[in-house]
């Protein structure tokens, strides 16, 4: 009973931080558009930002929207032979559509709660396919550690290839080199807490070890490791990294789709919609529902990078956001969830390998 109320309860924070910065966001686009159509001299009361992104939904091309589906269905095609690969090692052969089903499942409950998608993936597939849960979990660890790495190197690329308009925008925006003197005076300063941490931490290194952090960050790290260590041992690990680049090359295509299906972003370059989709993506790693409000707010940004108007961006989000989580997420998830009990009805997995579990082990 308290794990249901704590489950409950941090469903409520996170929807509640998702809610409270959308419902920021609206209020100050809402009144910024308002100040606009003062100055068109259009009356307030037919001045509702709500208004304009129900007409900008309306006005969308949904052939490019049913695009979306495609290459989101595309992505979770790559990734379910990705996660068969990973488990293939344990000694065990799923069948795709049981992964890919159990993958649909996860996404829809993250919807519902942060993080709990991993959980339901894992037990979903596990159910089905009559593997321990803990084992299946082991496999959505080296997965996510994957996709750690690609969201990093996604933003490196964003970044390098940006890094000018990126200045420009910051300092036009935030002041910040003013405030710091420039940049290079700003790097000098993270340089020096960077070295200053650091060399504090080398110095009580010891002390640190004995505490319950350095272990829980120690555990971390050779998770990290090891989960690397463990496409070593796949039998094709140059397909492992095509299924891994396909996804993320997927997810971006979905953006700039989704910049095409509508009029103030279809002329955005395939750079712009890189940038958007690696501040989107970042929207998305932090904790509230899909990512509600924090995408919302970290797209419109990078969309007022390239001149987009507040209220735009703030349709495109809604746009992108509610195209991906209704058409994809929810659509599809539902669908897996009713069609994977009918289509397991009958179907008895096969016996693990045990030549693979003893190779694996040893």
């Amino acid at each position: 009973m308290k794990k249901i109320l704590a489950n409950v309860l941090r469903f409520l924070i996170f929807l509640g931080i998702g809610l409270g910065i959308l419902g920021l966001l609206y209020y100050s686009q809402q009144k910024a558009y308002r100040e606009e159509c003062a100055l068109q001299g259009i009356p307030a009361d037919q001045c509702s930002l709500l208004d304009k992104v129900i007409s900008d939904f309306a006005t969308a091309n949904y052939w490019w929207i049913g695009l979306v589906l495609v290459l989101f269905t595309v992505s979770n095609v790559s990734r379910s032979f990705k996660w068969m690969m990973l488990i293939r090692p344990l000694g065990h052969r799923v069948r795709f559509i049981n992964a890919f089903g159990a993958i649909l499942i996860g996404y829809f409950a993250n919807l519902g709660l942060p993080r709990l998608g991993e959980v339901v993936r894992a037990g979903t597939l596990a159910r089905y396919e009559r593997i321990g849960a803990e084992k299946v979990m082991g496999t959505i660890v080296v997965d996510r550690v994957i996709d750690v790495i690609s969201i990093l190197l996604i933003t490196g690329l964003a970044v390098l290839l940006e890094y000018r308009t990126m200045i420009d925008f910051f300092a036009e925006n935030t002041g910040i080199e003013e405030k710091t003197g420039g940049l290079g005076n700003l790097l000098l300063i993270l340089a020096a807490a960077g070295a200053l941490f650091i060399g504090l931490v080398w110095l009580f290194r010891e002390r640190l070890r004995k505490t319950g952090i350095y272990q829980k960050i120690r555990s971390i790290t050779l998770g990290f490791v090891e989960g690397l260590r463990t496409i070593g041992k796949l039998d094709k690990p140059w397909l492992f990294v095509l299924h891994s680049v396909n996804i993320w090359f997927m997810y971006f295509c979905m953006t700039y789709v989704c910049t095409l299906a509508f009029a103030p972003t279809q002329n955005l370059t395939l750079i712009a919609a890189l940038m958007i989709f690696t501040f989107g993506a970042w929207g998305i790693v932090v904790p509230s529902p899909g990512g509600m409000g924090t995408y919302h707010y970290l797209v419109q940004t990078a969309l007022s990078m390239y001149g987009i108007s507040g209220e735009d961006g703030f349709s495109f989000a809604n746009i992108a956001f509610f195209s991906i989580n209704l058409g994809c997420n929810v659509l599809l998830g539902i669908l897996a969830l009713l069609l994977l009990p009918r289509i397991n009805q009958h179907y008895e997995p096969l016996p693990p390998d045990s030549e693979n579990q003893v190779a694996l082990s040893g």
